[in-house]
């Protein structure tokens, strides 16, 4: 990466950490009464949104979203990629203070940033990572809502049913449709191998985790129902 590219690149990831980090203190400061991980939550929702978005936005055309692959990452990819780095920045200092800070979290962003950050510095590869950023990030919002719902005191409700139905459905769609032809058009283009480990590394996760959710969804709809006919 040329040093233009690498102070632009560099410049939105400060950027980036500054806004999200901001924006958690505004979220703390309009809502004292809520939790540390609720305003987490809520910043990782706008994230997530605006995520989605970049990527979308930096596709070239929608007749082949990963196109073209194995080649040298756009401006809009690039820029997309280095707002996540900064987001996952935030976040990874953030799960330092929680109270029930997971370390697994706390390693899986540090192998994102270290992936990302690989991408972002050889210029490589930016249609596939984009759109594994896509597949991922699309179902965050459903998943946050359902964490977000039960803080507020609504559980055990049809929203809530809701909630569980519909990031079970988006999730699944994405990580078990887009995710494996990602997946096999990464594996067949002459891409490094640290970006191909990654993909077949992301499917295999999403599958036993699609497992978990469709159980889960399975477990919550058995208990609806069997509570609707008692009553």
């Amino acid at each position: 990466m040329d040093s233009p590219m690498a102070g632009y690149v560099l410049g939105i990831v400060g950027v980036g950490v500054a806004c999200w980090t901001g924006l958690f203190f505004v979220t703390r400061k309009a809502f004292p009464k809520i939790s540390f991980e609720f305003s987490n939550r809520l910043v990782s929702s706008a994230h997530a949104f605006v995520a989605v978005s970049l990527a979308s936005a930096s596709v070239q055309s929608w007749s082949c979203p990963v196109c073209p692959l194995a080649s040298e990452s756009s401006p809009k990819q690039m820029q997309t990629l280095a707002v996540t780095v900064g987001y996952l920045i935030y976040d990874s200092v953030c799960s330092l203070f929680e109270k029930q800070g997971k370390p697994d979290m706390l390693i899986h962003h540090i192998v994102s940033i270290v992936g990302l950050g690989a991408g972002l510095y050889y210029r490589k590869c930016g249609s596939e990572m984009v759109a594994a950023l896509w597949i991922t990030e699309v179902s965050s919002p459903f998943l946050h809502l359902r964490e977000l719902l039960k803080e507020l005191g609504i559980k055990d409700t049809w929203l809530n049913l809701a909630a569980d139905i519909a990031f079970a459905i988006i999730f699944t769609s994405a990580r078990m449709i887009g995710g494996p032809y990602l997946t096999y058009v990464t594996l067949s283009t002459p891409n490094p191998f640290l970006i191909k480990a990654m993909a077949l590394g992301l499917q295999l996760v999403s599958v036993f985790w699609v497992y978990r959710i469709l159980r889960m969804v399975k477990l919550k709809l058995d208990k609806w129902f069997s509570k609707s006919k008692r009553k």
